[in-house]
């Protein structure tokens, strides 16, 4: 699944010009830095490649969304919809801003159900914020069309589909601004960062200068730029950026590779006649970043994971077995409004509420549902034998399961 599988010299070439010119910061110091500006370069890059007006680089996904709510003038009370299953930057960056995370349920797409989102609706409604997770689509114009009528905001965390695509459009680049995440296991990363695009000027301007301690960048130095506004460090620095500037450029290249590789183990598990796929808006913008897939009952596809741990087959359930990152089932710290700083009345009711919320919807799909990631690494023979260990292990619970019914 991510760049880092396929680290080449061609990061090394890029981080080598940073060090040698000994200049680590994205701003000033021009003389020193030899002419390497790797920052600028890879927003121009992203805006090139993604087909986005304008890009703000910073330190992380979970600050390009804090970024960006900012930005977009969303704050303290206001609600913001999304999805029940996600990473738990998604609602910590709504809280950072004082807003009001508001969960509802999703379908098989693994994103927003857009019934849901409708009827979560409210007076204080601000955004809407389709999460398109393990590297595929929300219904965007289903989501598109609700805010239209609505007049609502629309924010693409599109952290973990990189190079996914909604009827020839990149995902983050639809709505009025949407999110990258270049972590470790993006697939491109800078070791660490994160990215705001927007084609509004308005919005870009903003999240400038918001990022980098409200500075407005219009001074011949540091010192001579106002601040219009608070802002934050949320910089990114040159030696992250210059992994971004390589990476950005092989894109294509992992993108190919991940369909390559998905498209052989879905038409291996194609055989098993139980097994349904990820519902999927636009199949042909699908990043191939996970094969998401479904058994009829929670009960059958709990037996096969076990099953698959036990002969060492990696397949993720974000239902159990643990997992507390990516579904509010065990999301008890958001539950319990535990935080280290005081939140406002608001923001503590509305979270408290969330432990009676009714999200069965939600526990039938995500019950039901086992994520495989997809590597960069594997070959045409390894892919085989993972898919027919897969089956394998499938049909013995299958057969299990016949003989005890």
């Amino acid at each position: 699944m991510p760049g880092y599988e396929l680290w080449s010299d061609a990061e090394r070439k890029e981080l080598m010009d940073v060090v040698e010119s000994g200049v680590l910061m994205r701003y000033g110091f021009d003389a020193q830095r030899k002419g390497h500006w790797k920052a600028k370069e890879l927003e121009q890059a992203i805006c090139n490649r993604f087909g986005s007006r304008h890009a703000q680089l910073v330190s992380s996904g979970t600050a390009a969304l804090t970024t960006a709510m900012a930005a977009l003038g969303i704050g303290a009370g206001d609600e913001v919809i999304m999805p029940s299953f996600t990473f738990v930057a998604s609602f910590e960056a709504v809280l950072s801003v004082g807003a009001i995370p508001v969960l509802v349920d999703v379908d098989e797409t693994l994103t927003l159900n857009p019934g849901a989102v409708r009827n979560a609706i409210t007076p204080k409604t601000k955004c809407v914020m389709p999460v398109h997770m393990c590297g595929s689509m929300a219904d965007m114009d289903a989501l598109q069309s609700i805010c239209a009528e609505h007049g609502l905001l629309l924010l693409e965390d599109a952290c973990q589909s990189i190079g996914a695509s909604y009827k020839g459009k990149s995902l983050g680049t639809i709505g009025d601004a949407g999110t990258f995440s270049f972590d470790f296991v993006k697939t491109m990363t800078c070791g660490e960062g994160g990215v705001v695009l927007t084609n509004s000027e308005e919005v870009y301007t903003k999240c400038d200068a918001y990022s980098d301690h409200g500075h407005d960048h219009k001074g011949v130095d540091r010192g001579a730029d106002l601040h219009p506004f608070l802002g934050y460090n949320f910089r990114l620095s040159e030696l992250h950026a210059a992994v971004g500037l390589a990476q950005v450029k092989r894109v294509d290249e992992f993108l190919a590779i991940q369909k390559k590789n998905q498209t052989a183990l879905k038409n291996i598990l194609s055989a098993i006649p139980q097994i349904s796929f990820r519902k999927l808006p636009d199949p042909d913008g699908d990043s191939c970043t996970f094969l998401s897939w479904f058994l009829p009952t929670e009960e059958l596809t709990r037996a096969v994971i076990t099953e698959m741990k036990a002969q060492g087959i990696a397949g993720g359930n974000f239902y159990w077995f643990d997992n507390n990152w990516h579904y509010i089932r065990k999301w008890d710290h958001l539950k319990n409004a535990s935080s280290l700083h005081p939140l406002h009345d608001e923001q503590r009711k509305a979270l408290q509420a969330l432990a009676s919320q009714d999200f069965s919807a939600s526990d039938a799909v995500m019950s039901r549902c086992v994520s495989t990631s997809i590597s960069l690494l594997w070959t045409e023979e390894q892919v085989k034998e993972k898919g027919e260990k897969m089956v394998a292990a499938i049909n013995k619970v299958l057969a299990s399961e016949s003989i005890n019914a």
